[in-house]
């Protein structure tokens, strides 16, 4: 039980035995810094019901608490707030309760019930076979994965998923320039990654259609009849006309491109840490949604116009009219998610909800589709979440990519790999370790600055990402914490005695009492975390747990403690600080060396 849930029935009971009242409801507040206590209550509601003086109403609230609750030892009244002090007895016996638990924090699916029971479909990544992954697929995958995460630490069922975009216009554009430029280059005979080769072509298309559209203005053609009447366009078109009525040759060199880049995207995925449960492809989904116009003419949701397009009015909802169908029958992209949506219910019939994992370029699209979804009458449709995020931005010129545009997914993993391995070089204290294990560390702190940095910002916010300051060894990074970790596990290494003996201490230090408090927060972090869809809530909690580890170091003694009942707490202490922070770490995505 947390404290609240122990302290709300004694302080109703209080309030009752008092002045013969009944409470709705107790607020309690963190103790702000300046005023001895663990909790505060929150006296003004009472005063409503009770015609008394905050002030004289807190103390005699709190000496209620003292003279019936073993958990209170003492209390102050500051204006309109009760101060209490927990005894330190409650804090002992409580992390005696956690200090062996592995799953502590944690909630299983099956200690969960009603609502609970429903599984949570998570979509992210969902990229284009056109060219690599990004900076920008980076915050996407690092935000997807750890909230899907730690949605099942939360105690629901999850599926990740993405919608891989392989068909239309752009996915031709690098199949004729491979035609045209290609000489038969595969990623084996050129030892390019397949994503990044098909990336290539892209860009070669792009190259080579302006300098048509260039040619073409020369000849006295204004710029957008060029752009319309380019020959290499007009050839890609032709070849979308191909695809879409299903020619043998065309659909044959789609499945080989496409391939390459699956291929390609995996390696950047493992590298990543980042998973999947299913894979969607808008070729096999493009074409979803339609049978739902229908359902939405018959109910009264969508409506036909005299060209027999389809549309709905959300403009009493303050949106606006939204195609669903076109005059010529074709589908619109909000058709297809539509379709999808629905699809994904079918193929998982315990889903109750969904996450999408998408920029916030597209916050009026998800507000229209999931505004549809609940007309159409979907009961899922209420626990549908724009997991919506800003852009990233890096310093000018830092880590462009070949072609000078993007910034490659792969590129900068790798120069956050080399930026840890300078940094670390300089501190000069791997001399010990063999070149295998110098490669992994770098990689476990390269990835967990670029993941930590990334993820300790709320989702909503934009990002200038800074790679050195990222891989900084002080401060709110993700090596300020990998190194208190391993620190950790270097003073359980030196421990020369058997600390998993009981300890019998009674009192505790007040930086050991401050580091259990810290620990008690940890399982409503993740619940807060999962509910706000905010991996940022779980990483500043774990940078705050984390100093108030370095603070307990620095003020009292561990393994030179002559005291062994202390001692022992004292690693005990230490050891589930590190647990916790590899636990936390863990739904972040981010790996822990087990030295440094």
């Amino acid at each position: 039980m947390t404290l609240p849930q122990i302290l709300t029935p004694a302080v109703e009971k209080a309030v009752k035995a008092l002045f013969d009242v009944t409470l709705d409801k107790v607020e309690f507040q963190t103790t702000r810094k300046e005023f001895e206590g663990d909790i505060t209550m929150v006296i003004f509601p009472l005063l409503k019901m009770v015609k008394s003086n905050p002030v004289e109403l807190g103390n005699k609230i709190g000496n209620y608490l003292v003279e019936n609750l073993t958990e209170v030892s003492q209390f102050n009244v500051v204006s309109g707030f009760l101060n209490i002090v927990i005894s330190d007895t409650y804090y002992i016996e409580f992390f005696a309760k956690i200090k062996d638990n592995d799953k502590f924090g944690y909630v299983s699916s099956s200690q969960s019930g009603g609502e609970n029971e429903k599984a949570i479909l998570v979509e992210y990544s969902s990229p284009n076979t056109n060219k690599p992954l990004h900076l920008g697929h980076v915050r996407n995958n690092l935000l997807g994965y750890s909230v899907a995460e730690i949605i099942k630490a939360s105690g629901k069922k999850v599926y990740k998923t993405q919608i891989i975009n392989d068909r239309g216009i752009h996915i031709c554009k690098s199949m004729l320039a491979w035609q045209k430029l290609g000489n038969g280059q595969t990623p084996q005979s050129t030892g390019l990654k397949g994503d990044k080769l098909v990336g290539n072509y892209y860009v070669a298309f792009d190259k080579a259609y302006k300098e048509e559209i260039a040619h073409l203005m020369n000849a006295g053609k204004t710029e957008d009849e060029a752009k319309k009447q380019a020959p290499i366009i007009l050839e890609a078109q032709e070849m979308l006309l191909k695809w879409e009525s299903g020619d043998e040759e065309v659909i044959k060199l789609w499945k080989m491109m496409n391939q390459w880049v699956y291929d390609g995207f995996a390696i950047t995925y493992k590298n990543l840490g980042v998973d999947f449960d299913k894979y969607y492809y808008e070729s096999n989904t493009y074409l979803l949604g339609k049978d739902v116009v229908q359902i939405g003419l018959d109910k009264g949701v969508f409506e036909k116009d005299p060209d027999g397009s389809v549309w709905i009015d959300l403009t009493e909802e303050g949106l606006d009219r939204k195609i669903v169908l076109r005059s010529d029958g074709t589908a619109v992209y909000m058709t297809q998610d539509i379709g999808t949506a629905i699809q994904r219910v079918k193929d998982f019939p315990d889903v109750g909800g969904m996450v999408y994992t998408v920029g916030n370029e597209q916050d009026y699209h998800f507000k229209v589709l999931f505004l549809i979804l609940k007309k159409l009458g979907f009961d899922w449709s209420k626990n549908l979440f724009h997991l919506s995020y800003g852009m990233v931005d890096l310093p000018s010129g830092k880590m462009k990519s070949r072609e000078g545009t993007v910034v490659d997914a792969d590129d900068l993993m790798q120069e956050m790999t080399d930026t840890a391995q300078k940094i670390a070089e300089d501190l000069g204290k791997l001399d010990s370790y063999s070149e295998e294990e110098k490669a992994k560390l770098y990689n476990t702190i390269g990835l967990g600055a670029l993941k930590y940095y990334i993820l300790k910002v709320d989702p909503k916010k934009r990002i200038l990402f800074n790679p050195e300051e990222s891989v900084d060894f002080a401060g709110n990074t993700g090596p300020f914490i990998q190194y208190t970790y391993a620190r950790i596990q270097s003073i359980i290494r030196k421990a020369d005695f058997d600390f998993t003996n009981k300890s019998e201490i009674t009192i505790l230090h007040e930086k050991e009492k401050e580091l259990v408090k810290q620990l008690e927060l940890f399982p409503e972090v993740i619940q807060n975390a999962a509910q706000h869809h905010s991996p940022a809530l779980l990483a500043n909690f774990t940078y705050d747990l984390v100093r108030a580890y370095n603070s307990f170091y620095q003020a009292v003694s561990i393994l030179g403690e002559e005291d062994l009942h202390k001692k022992i707490f004292r690693v005990q202490l230490s050891k589930k600080v590190a647990d916790v922070i590899a636990s936390s770490f863990k739904l972040l995505g981010i790996n822990v060396p087990e030295r440094m």
